[in-house]
């Protein structure tokens, strides 16, 4: 049996949970079982958590569904449990280094006691020092194991689950568990500790708890908070049945009802209709279950205490003035240039929204492009009584297809649709100014798969943080966000880290790659021939990235060069990163340049082969199950500037070059194509194309503008099951 059980609850932090279990799994103490509770066993954290058990033998994931919330997933765990104590964490909480040695060595000082509790610091998400709360309420105790009566103080309900070490045995024979619902650590903790005989402290701390910027589920509005009284009312009437003395039972009381009284007089929490009924039901709690010679807090607390007694809601409404509603109205004004642009969008803010209106931008205004053009056209198709409109610059207005209706940025047109739009769907963010309306939904739909590190994940690398400008601002953008759309289950975990929000994930492909499935060998043809690709010829693309530390653009290879080397039958299509899009073709013997060129993914269904450097391109020309080669001459620099999220050197869709010889040696030998580039790409397709299969736009589609529930979305194809589009040539070398 081993000495620890650490049960790890992971939904919905499936992007942190690694530092979580590589956190016990480092622990210096290895006499443990890991426990990780995922979702299912297709869900983004079950991926996390069996690489996890695939180098350790001391991890066991096991299942709870996300219906059964933290407290299944927690008692899911115990029952899994074999180890002497059981210790719990959240998805992205870490153990501190030497924390179970710490545990072991106090257990072993104090004996057996049933619960050993010890310190945890609160750590900010973003900036702000940690904080140790458990710290003073400990210092009060025994320096033994002492029984509860020696510190009354000490109920549990303050204390979370993961701040403390609980004796499986104990636990078992009192048939604890985790109460269903929410505000479930303060049902355990309370009855834990009055069941419990011996009890330890350990003053050090053990946990490192995040702070998640979108806050605590438990402080966001609804009637959810009414549990908060079925837990006071199940601990307290434990307490009744156990005969508690009143020296016991008072703290206990005086704690529970002080978060009862916080969440009463809390403005965000409980409408003011539902906030009378808490009060009442407070109320007869309080005068139930109040000790004998309870006495109560000094201050504005003890007011608040007899009026709660008293049953006067009025005057407690009074007193902590519940009754202003906060407005953040200042802080939302919209920002449009121009006085009368101003008035004019403040006046369309306060018409109704239109529920048939669905507004689309890619790339700021770039023009018809990406996944918000792969829906716009799916929803004309299967909601054809939505009308869209699509945002661009003025400059591309006139490269708008025929038929798409479209408003330019910046004109009272723009600000009209942006006001009244039920649906906005973008794949970067819109301005600024645009105001989240309550009944809006916000789709982001992004534009590649991270390899290089984004959003927040960027503030500790100074070229790219210092391009981003303000991540306060990049937040505020990110708060807008309803749905986000993922391509693969990397991309999900990477987005929750990078863009932590509220926002829901959907698994469902990107739209724009719907194309790699859905085209014919005709279409390829086509494209080839509008982007005047000879016949015969085998056409490689070159897609290099953006560089934060170049001041324009470099192609960083002799392209006339590498064409000689490869083989007389190359043609390059080159592509910039469309930051340097002018607009305008430099095409030069055998380089075509498609930068221009508004669809990047008919310049990779036009294109045999792929060599890239960083570019997510490399993910999207995936799914086309064609050769990709990979040429990294700074990828050190790289690292070292941007920042990665994988080590592609070790992990790459076929051959990585070096050097230009090395690249055009590839080529020429024909190793790009061999079998040993295939079995690369196969493994990279199975990580990184998890979910395109042609279908992404429809699910877009069907969830956001038509409503339908997720169980009703058509599910992801297998990949095996899948066939891509055909390429152009057999790429037999000339």
């Amino acid at each position: 049996m081993p000495r620890f059980s650490i049960i790890v609850a992971s939904h919905g932090v499936a992007g942190r949970l690694s530092l979580a279990l590589d956190s016990v799994l480092a622990q210096s103490f290895g006499d443990f079982e890991l426990i990780p509770v995922c979702d299912a066993p297709d869900a983004p954290a079950a991926e996390v958590a069996a690489g996890h058990a695939e180098r350790d033998s001391r991890v066991a994931p096991v299942h709870s569904p996300p219906s059964a919330g933290l407290a299944g997933a927690r008692n899911t765990g115990m029952r899994a449990a074999t180890g002497g104590y059981l210790l719990f964490l959240d998805g992205d909480d870490t153990l501190t280094p030497g924390a179970l040695a710490a545990l072991d060595a106090r257990l072993t000082e104090t004996g057996d006691v049933d619960v050993l509790y010890a310190e945890h610091e609160r750590t900010p998400w973003w900036e702000g020092e940690p904080t140790n709360p458990a710290a003073l309420l400990l210092a009060k105790t025994p320096k033994g194991a002492f029984s509860p009566a020696e510190a009354p103080h000490v109920t549990g309900v303050q204390l979370p689950a993961w701040s403390a070490a609980y004796r499986r045995a104990f636990l078992t024979e009192h048939e604890l568990a985790f109460p269903d619902g929410h505000f479930t650590d303060v049902g355990f903790g309370g009855l834990v500790t009055l069941h419990a005989e011996r009890i330890a402290v350990l003053r050090s701390v053990v946990v490192r708890h995040l702070l998640r910027r979108q806050g605590s589920r438990l402080n966001l509005p609804g009637e959810h908070h009414a549990e908060l009284l079925d837990r006071a009312e199940q601990v307290l009437s434990r307490a009744a049945e156990l005969e508690v003395s009143a020296d016991r039972s008072g703290p206990l009381f005086g704690q529970l009802f002080a978060a009862v009284l916080k969440t009463a007089a809390h403005p965000a929490r409980l409408p003011d209709r539902r906030r009378r009924a808490f009060f009442r039901r407070a109320g007869k709690l309080y005068r139930r279950h109040r000790p004998a010679g309870f006495r109560r807090p000094g201050g504005s607390l003890g007011v608040q205490h007899r009026l709660l007694a008293a049953g006067a809601y009025t005057a407690f409404r009074a007193l902590r003035g519940v009754n202003q509603k906060a407005t953040a109205a200042a802080e939302r004004l919209p920002r449009p240039r121009g006085l009368r642009t101003r008035l004019y969008y403040r006046r369309q803010l306060r018409r109704p929204l239109d529920p048939n209106l669905a507004v689309y931008c890619a790339y700021w205004g770039r023009g018809y492009a990406c996944s918000p053009a792969a829906i716009h056209a799916k929803a004309a198709e299967l909601a054809p009584h939505i009308r869209s409109v699509f945002l661009v610059e003025p400059d591309q207005a006139h490269a708008m297809p025929e038929g798409v209706e479209h408003a330019v940025i910046g004109s009272r047109r723009y600000w009209q649709v942006l006001a009244r739009a039920t649906y906005l769907v973008n794949n970067a963010n819109f301005a600024e100014g645009v105001v989240k309306r309550e009944g809006s939904v916000h789709v982001q739909t992004q534009h590649g798969t991270p390899l290089k590190k984004m959003g927040v994940d960027q503030s500790t690398y100074p070229v790219v943080a210092a391009a981003t400008g303000s991540f306060t601002k990049l937040l505020g953008r990110v708060d807008r966000w309803d749905c986000n759309v993922s391509s693969n289950t990397h991309s999900t975990q990477m987005w929750e880290r990078a863009f932590p929000g509220r926002y829901e994930h959907l698994e469902y492909g990107y739209p724009r790659n719907d194309v790699f499935y859905t085209a014919t060998g005709e279409d390829v043809a086509r494209i080839r021939r509008e982007l005047g690709v000879p016949d015969g010829r085998t056409a490689v693309l070159y897609a290099p990235t953006h560089r934060d530390y170049h001041t324009g653009f470099e192609a960083g290879l002799d392209l006339e060069a590498f064409c000689e080397a490869a083989g007389e039958d190359v043609v390059v299509l080159l592509r910039a990163h469309y930051f340097y899009d002018r607009g305008a073709r430099a095409d030069a013997g055998r380089i075509i340049d498609v930068t221009g060129h508004r669809s990047s993914e008919e310049v990779c269904l036009a294109a045999d082969a792929l060599v890239t450097d960083y570019s997510s391109i490399m993910f999207d020309y995936a799914n086309l199950d064609r050769p990709i080669v990979v040429y990294a001459d700074d990828w050190d620099v790289y690292t070292e500037t941007r920042g990665v999220y994988f080590d592609l050197m070790a992990d790459p869709p076929g051959p990585v070059a070096r050097t230009p010889r090395e690249l055009a040696r590839v080529f020429a030998d024909g190793s790009y194509a061999g079998p040993e580039s295939a079995g690369r790409r196969a493994e990279f397709r199975r990580r990184f194309c998890g979910f395109d299969d042609g279908r992404a736009a429809e699910r877009v589609v069907r969830r956001v503008l038509l409503g339908e529930p997720p169980e009703a979305i058509p599910a992801v194809r297998p990949l095996a099951e899948r066939v891509p589009a055909p390429a152009a040539s057999t790429l037999v070398r000339s």
